[in-house]
């Protein structure tokens, strides 16, 4: 929460986001914020499709529970969408890749790492019936963490750099995450990266570069840590490794190599 760029306050035992806008404090309940992805999303989906967007299913964690699951539905009411359902997002991610029309009945494991929370379930899926069996997952791991990883290492190397402390400067921290998030995604594609900032704090121009070795190298735990949920799901569902039959990688953060190269090995 350090390194979230607005507050969390409390209002009368409720959470809202207290950010500065033009000047002036808002806060907002969650379910606004929500509610302003979704106006997003519906405005892009009219632009795309040319015409009006009335409807829509909305995808869940498939551990919410009922106030969860209501408060995403109020944040679809709120953005003016009709919400027909409220669906688990594995069970989203198997239709995505059609696996419920694909005959007899399999064991699908759903390995779903985002920007923010990392989620395993498994699912059965027998003549286009969806049963989850397990889940299981880290509600406080994905992008973000490796992101910090990240911030942490160069605001390190810019104090041996400078003698100068970074971290004291929201801005310059926004800024520095903007293009360590930037370098992250250059690593799964490129074996090195090169973070590039002008006057990034105290008029400093700050140049560096990163190799994908010492990226693994900096989140290896993070990484590793990925496998015991994927462990807890498979015996939560009372199966082994042989009778599942398909792996979904969901999220962007499954596109790292090394996370691959982990579930390939295990």
């Amino acid at each position: 929460m350090k390194f979230w760029p607005f507050k969390v306050v409390d209002e009368g035992g409720k959470p809202k986001i207290e950010v500065e806008y033009k000047g002036e404090v808002k806060r907002f309940f969650p379910e606004e914020i929500s509610s302003m992805v979704l106006t997003k999303m519906k405005e892009t989906a009219e632009s795309y499709l040319g015409k009006k967007v009335t409807d829509a299913v909305i995808t869940v964690p498939a551990y919410f529970n009922d106030s969860q699951r209501q408060a995403t539905k109020d944040a679809g009411a709120i953005a003016g969408l009709n919400v027909l359902r409220i669906i688990n997002e594995p069970t989203a991610a198997a239709i995505a890749y059609g696996l419920d029309k694909k005959g007899g009945e399999k064991n699908v494991l759903i390995f779903d790492l985002g920007g923010g929370t990392f989620d395993v379930s498994i699912l059965s899926i027998d003549n286009g019936v969806f049963e989850v069996k397990s889940t299981a997952g880290d509600t406080h791991l994905g992008g973000e963490d490796f992101d910090n990883r990240l911030v942490n290492h160069f605001v390190q190397e810019f104090k041996r750099k400078y003698s100068k402390d970074l971290s004291t400067n929201k801005r310059a921290v926004r800024r520095l995450r903007t293009a360590c998030e930037r370098a992250k995604r250059t690593l799964s594609s490129s074996t090195q990266a090169s973070v590039e900032i002008d006057s990034l704090f105290e008029g400093i121009d700050f140049y560096s570069n990163i190799t994908r070795a010492r990226f693994e190298e900096l989140c290896s735990d993070l990484f590793r840590s990925t496998l015991e949920p994927v462990e807890k799901a498979m015996r939560d569902a009372k199966l082994d490794k042989t009778k599942i039959d398909e792996i979904v990688l969901v999220g962007g953060s499954t596109r790292i190599p090394k996370i691959q190269k982990l579930l390939n090995d295990y």
